[in-house]
């Protein structure tokens, strides 16, 4: 039986840049640490994101433009032939069970440590990270990144668009620019962490520089309808202070609303929250959004619910994590009102092999 609370208008298909997808839903980016010490995707990964291809599209979990951008063990990385054959292994396999992906590209900047690069930590200002950092011989101390110059800054807006070129060599349509989640291009935009008095920092121009030009960069590299922009706009996760939310996130999507991006993708989307709709009113593209399920447990209708309010007010997509996670055939189990699974030990979501990993059931086929 079709559960009578599914949204029509989630099943229908989209556009998103040059691709035309099967429906509304996207599987967020969730990184699993499951790569190998030096980033290169496994054959395990490949399993786990072809379980999953009936999502309208898969953002694959972050990875990182350059060594010293890898913020915790066995992420997954895009700036050698190594992870871009491990990649193109994991795109086979996705695109052979009829999906289609986009690959984030993530910089930790303070949010790394020399136990796990083997570098030290690079970011906006001389700021630490304001807690403890899991690496590979357990939680340390954080230590104090390095203040990038001019110079840092120009290389590190490069391998960007190297990361992205490779992407699309590994088979990817498209990437996503991280800049949420308390990384790099996010330290670039808070007051609390872009302590700069020079043209990347100060000001509001000056605090979004760094994120426009490599928005700019990639999308020069591989084609603006390529490229997606990752935001969090008030989230506090890894020490962030933003100090102006509002003011900052307008002035970047005014920078960066004539650029012709695939997508602005919003962290934690709430319809209710002005920033929110300030940015859908400001936004002339494809708006993903990606609720705030639930702590401790996946909806009973894997987060249509909460997909409908966010498509009500201007969504375009939705990005949904865990529900995906837990359940690799989430979009049957939607359609037809099944049961969801649960996850079933959050410790699996950041270490392991198939445990927790590809050892979630998928209902059986229905001829």
């Amino acid at each position: 039986m079709t559960n009578a609370s599914a949204s029509p208008k989630l099943f229908e298909p989209a556009g998103l840049g040059s691709l035309t997808l099967p429906h509304r839903l996207v599987m967020a980016p969730l990184t699993r640490n499951r790569a190998t010490a030096d980033g290169v995707p496994t054959p395990l990964m490949a399993t786990y994101y072809a379980q999953r291809a009936s999502a309208g599209l898969i953002i694959a979990e972050a990875s990182t433009p350059n060594a010293v951008g890898q913020t915790y063990p066995n992420i997954t990385a895009i700036h050698s032939p190594a992870h871009v054959a491990g990649w193109r292994r994991v795109t086979d396999a996705v695109r052979a069970a009829g999906g289609r992906m986009f690959l984030q590209i993530q910089h930790g900047g303070r949010v790394g440590h020399p136990d796990t690069s083997g570098l030290t930590p690079v970011a906006p200002s001389p700021v630490p990270l304001p807690e403890t950092i899991h690496t590979p011989a357990g939680r340390r101390p954080s230590v104090v990144p390095r203040e990038m110059t001019v110079e840092d800054i120009g290389d590190t807006v490069a391998d960007f668009a190297s990361a992205a070129r490779n992407a699309i060599e590994a088979g990817f349509e498209g990437v996503e620019v991280h800049s949420a989640n308390g990384h790099l291009l996010h330290q670039f935009l808070a007051q609390g962490t872009n302590r700069r008095t020079d043209a990347y920092g100060g000001s509001m121009a000056g605090r979004i520089r760094f994120v426009t030009e490599v928005v700019e960069a990639v999308a020069d590299a591989i084609g603006a309808d390529r490229v997606g922009l990752r935001l969090s706009p008030g989230n506090t996760v890894n020490g962030i202070e933003e100090g102006d939310t509002e003011e900052i996130y307008r002035a970047l999507v005014a920078a960066l609303a004539g650029s012709g991006l695939a997508y602005v993708h919003l962290v934690h989307a709430d319809p209710d929250q002005p920033v929110y709709q300030q940015i859908r009113k400001d936004w002339p593209g494809t708006l993903i959004a990606n609720p705030v399920l639930p702590a401790g447990r996946i909806p009973d209708d894997g987060g249509i619910g909460h997909g409908e309010r966010l498509l009500a007010a201007g969504a375009d997509l939705i990005a949904l994590g865990r529900p995906f996670l837990a359940n690799p055939d989430l979009i049957h189990r939607m359609r037809t009102g099944a049961p969801m699974n649960q996850v079933r030990d959050a410790y699996l979501m950041y270490v392991g092999g198939e445990t927790g990993y590809t050892d979630y059931p998928a209902l059986p086929a229905v001829r």
